[in-house]
């Protein structure tokens, strides 16, 4: 049984009638009516609501030697050709992992200051696993080629995978430049209070001097908070290129895989 196409798949029976002791002029197969009549007359007789639709029934008629030349036998072979009902898998598999990976591409739109995304996408992680676990038990383990069913789950759970990969690295970044925000303005704060307690006294000559150091100390404090404040956005606008650059890729790359899935999955 070839699972390849799982659960899309369309399987063939062969039922082969022939003789083993009468040769073909003592003993001849025939048939009583045509494949048509038979795959019609078997539709409305197999009235089981199963995983399995019966599609086809066709019949072949040849001859074969068994053993020697002239020991010619005759043969009918019935070919039943079956589909699977893939409805079951489709709601239970298919979809809920397609909705969870729709998710991961809008979890992109949360703000990525807090730890709600990561958790919403390790969450979503966890419950592909799940899927992947149920797949396993749906599955014989006696396939020769892997079911495309396999691969559809597996790479969505690596792009998700990957996804939660870059999200640890937008918090990182935001994380560094929230860092440096907070001890820009705090030497401001500090700085502000230091000013506020000193109060100018002596002759005007001294007061003037108090005057342009203080200047001297707003100017260099305002060079330094700038300097903060570029080191701050370059960390933050680091983090801003790097989420909008692989929300775009993830598309791209979501896109290309489900159409190459598609045409192989549904030729």
């Amino acid at each position: 049984m070839d699972l390849h196409k799982f659960p899309f798949d369309i399987h063939s029976c062969n039922l082969t009638l022939q003789s083993s002791a009468y040769s073909i002029e003592e003993l001849k197969v025939r048939t009583f009516l045509d494949s048509d009549w038979a795959t019609d007359k078997s539709k409305q007789t197999f009235q089981a609501q199963g995983e399995w639709e019966l599609l086809s029934i066709n019949m072949v008629k040849s001859n074969i030697s068994v053993g020697y030349e002239w020991d010619m036998k005759d043969q009918l072979i019935y070919q039943i050709t079956i589909k699977r009902r893939p409805l079951l898998y489709v709601i239970n598999i298919i979809l809920p992992v397609f909705f969870f990976l729709v998710l991961d591409v809008m979890s992109f739109f949360i703000d990525a200051s807090g730890a709600d995304k990561l958790s919403f996408k390790v969450t979503l992680l966890l419950s592909i696993s799940v899927l992947l676990l149920i797949l396993n038990d749906t599955l014989p383990s006696t396939a020769d080629k892997i079911p495309l069913i396999g691969v559809y789950c597996s790479v969505i759970f690596s792009l998700i995978g990957i996804s939660i990969l870059e999200t640890i690295l937008v918090n990182f970044l935001m994380a560094k430049g929230a860092e440096k925000r907070s001890a820009a303005s705090l030497e401001t704060t500090t700085a502000d209070a230091i000013r506020s307690l000193q109060s100018p006294q002596g002759s005007v000559r001294d007061q003037n001097e108090e005057h342009l150091k203080q200047i001297l100390t707003d100017y260099l404090a305002a060079t330094q908070q700038n300097q903060q404040e570029k080191a701050t956005l370059c960390w933050t606008g680091a983090a801003r290129i790097i989420d909008v650059t692989f929300l775009v890729l993830y598309i791209i790359t979501i896109i290309v895989f489900l159409s190459v899935l598609g045409k192989v999955w549904f030729p």
